[in-house]
């Protein structure tokens, strides 16, 4: 955080692998949301370069969602899919988030 220049507390139950970043970010400051975008890249690739996961604990949604690939390659990714569009076929239900429909 301090190479970076940001604020982040670090938050989390380190006992099972998961902690949290809290990011105070002004996001009028373009420059430093450049910073802590690269951030949470590092942090992902570290993650999966050390057998862990991009998900953490409350799953994909949008902002992780390129990662997913690299982490359980595309025949799970298509499977996902295959499960998704069976159980909402006109994607309702978190729409645009895990994987992509189109």
């Amino acid at each position: 955080m301090a190479e970076l220049d940001l604020v982040a507390p670090i938050l989390g139950h380190v006992g099972d692998g998961n902690f949290h970043l809290s990011l105070l970010v002004d996001m009028a400051d373009e420059a430093e949301v450049k910073r802590v975008k690269a951030l949470c890249e590092r942090l992902i690739e570290r993650a999966l370069a050390m057998d862990g996961t991009c998900t953490g604990e409350h799953g994909i949604g949008q902002g992780k969602m390129k990662y997913l690939a690299g982490e359980l390659g595309g025949p799970a990714l298509a499977a996902m899919a295959a499960i998704k569009r069976a159980l909402d076929p006109d994607d309702i239900m978190n729409p645009g988030k895990i994987v992509a429909l189109t």
